[in-house]
């Protein structure tokens, strides 16, 4: 025992100043105090792995049985279990400390009670530190968080600076950490993020943690968030579960937070100096910095967050499946427009019509666009790429718009036959003139229904005169009709010739 007895304030007083650097000379110049009780405290301090600040929680009582107890218990000849053993065989699954007592009495006849065992090892548990403290199960629980800082980058050609996006995962259990960089924190680049976590890992954890940022969750609440529909369709596919931390609760997340914490210091401080030019090139930088980490023994538990993983999280974690997870765009309440058409980046895919004025979700692969109502799929699409294209499913139609869909360009001609050889003409002049006939078909029809209105013999007439003016249009044709200019002869335009010129060529000077 020291020669005096210090308060607890006065100890927790040695623990920060040696945490600053200072001497156990200066320490107890500081205090006012002897050299050899700080060098025995301090001798103490660094046997129960203390160090500033203290572990939250940790009052008086609990640090005098740190600094005092133990030795006590060892002059009264009771064994001491491995406490580090204990802690981390109860990261096992249904491993308890009911077990692991009688494992330590079936060795140590003369050994502590149960509620002995128990409090002790609380103890000694809370000098690890509220992040290491929280007890996690091997493969229950995997941590996943966006730093809040990045690392620069240049463009290659134009040396603009950016700044890429670091994504950290850590493994509740062994610690096992990966990362990796991203332009964005948009949803495709967290959940890829996700999915290369996972195939770092080598498995799937049961539950996974993410902060309630709008990457994970859409609709923000503190019992029940709303999934992102892209993230809750991965966690279905890796038969996982999202449990988004509670806004305003660090302690929900501490292990990423502090995971976090170490990667800025593991990668982003150790690569400062370095003048990347990719993503890429930054991502293979970190690969051997991640390496580093997880291979770096761990100072309280004697072990490296490669080896505990191996013992305590690979064994515990499900497969991961077969198939890759295939990313897709989600838009949710989408409103199918009067012509029973949802539009998505620009081009229009049609649902049945019964639809129309409900609001779907739609999902999109690289290859396919499918439509939703209350989670039950209603069209399929094969995905257009561009702009202003339409893919229109025949039944989808309404019974008139298929009848009217039916119409082909020899059967539209062959009614305009009937009527007389210049509708026919004019009919299949309009059709050839656009990129598609069947932009044609709607000014054909509606030139075919104005025999109806003025007779066909008129109409006939109004096709010639509209042919010898080159107006190849239902409004051409309509207006000579009400204008009743059928019958008038076309306008004559007298020939014009370029005078003769001795800059004029003609046509001998290109032979």
């Amino acid at each position: 025992m020291p020669r005096e007895r210090l308060s607890m304030r006065r100890i927790r007083e040695v623990v920060r100043l040696k945490d600053l650097g200072f001497s156990g000379r200066q320490i107890a110049r500081s205090l006012q105090m002897g050299q050899s009780t700080v060098v025995d405290y301090l001798g103490r301090i660094k046997a129960a792995h203390l160090s500033w600040p203290l572990p939250e929680g940790l009052d008086d009582g609990a640090l005098e049985n740190l600094l005092f107890v133990p030795k006590q218990e060892q002059r009264r000849g009771r064994p001491v279990p491995d406490w580090r053993y204990v802690h981390k065989e109860l990261r096992r699954k249904h491993v308890t400390l009911a077990l692991l007592w009688q494992e330590y009495r079936a060795e140590h006849h003369d050994g502590f009670q149960y509620s002995q065992f128990c409090d002790r090892y609380r103890r000694w548990a809370a000098t690890l530190g509220a992040w290491m403290r929280q007890e996690h199960r091997g493969g229950e629980k995997l941590f996943v968080d966006f730093s809040g800082d990045g690392i620069p980058w240049r463009g290659p050609k134009t040396g603009e600076q950016h700044e890429a996006q670091l994504f950290v995962a850590v493994l509740g259990a062994s610690n096992f950490t990966y990362a990796e960089v991203t332009r964005t924190q948009q949803i495709h680049d967290w959940i890829v993020c996700n999915v290369h976590a996972l195939e770092y890992f080598g498995g799937v954890s049961a539950v996974i943690v993410p902060d309630q940022a709008r990457t994970a969750v859409s609709g923000v609440c503190r019992y029940d968030p709303e999934m992102n529909p892209g993230y809750a369709e991965f966690a279905r596919h890796y038969s996982t579960c999202i449990l988004p931390a509670r806004p305003g609760k660090p302690r929900d997340k501490a292990k990423v937070e502090v995971g976090v914490l170490i990667a800025q210091r593991w990668i982003i401080a150790a690569l400062r100096n370095r003048v990347f030019y990719s993503i890429e090139e930054i991502n293979e930088a970190i690969v051997e910095l991640l390496q580093k980490l997880n291979e770096k023994k761990m100072r309280r538990l004697g072990l490296s967050r490669h080896e505990l993983y191996l013992q305590v999280d690979k064994p515990n974690l499900k497969p991961l499946p077969e198939q890759p997870f295939e990313l897709a765009d989600w838009k949710v309440g989408a409103r199918v427009n009067l012509d029973y058409h949802i539009i998505f980046e620009f081009n229009l895919y049609s649902v049945p019509y019964q639809y129309i004025h409900q609001q779907v979700d739609i999902r999109a692969t690289p290859r396919t666009v499918e439509i939703f109502l209350a989670q039950k799929r209603v069209a399929s699409h094969v995905r257009l790429y561009g702009k202003h294209q339409y893919s229109t499913l025949k039944e989808h139609m309404p019974r008139a718009h298929q009848e009217h869909a039916e119409w082909k360009p020899s059967r539209i001609v062959h009614w305009a036959e009937t009527v007389g050889p210049s509708t026919a003409e004019l009919v299949q002049a309009i059709m050839a003139d656009r990129p598609h006939p069947e932009q044609g078909y709607r000014a054909c029809l509606g030139i075919l229904r104005l025999g109806k209105q003025y007779s066909e013999p008129r109409l006939e007439k109004a096709c010639k005169r509209a042919l010898g003016c080159q107006s190849l249009s239902y409004r051409s044709v309509a207006s000579i009709l009400k204008n009743n200019l059928e019958e008038q002869p076309l306008p004559e335009f007298p020939a014009q010739s370029l005078p003769h010129h001795e800059n004029v060529r003609g046509s001998t000077y290109y032979n």
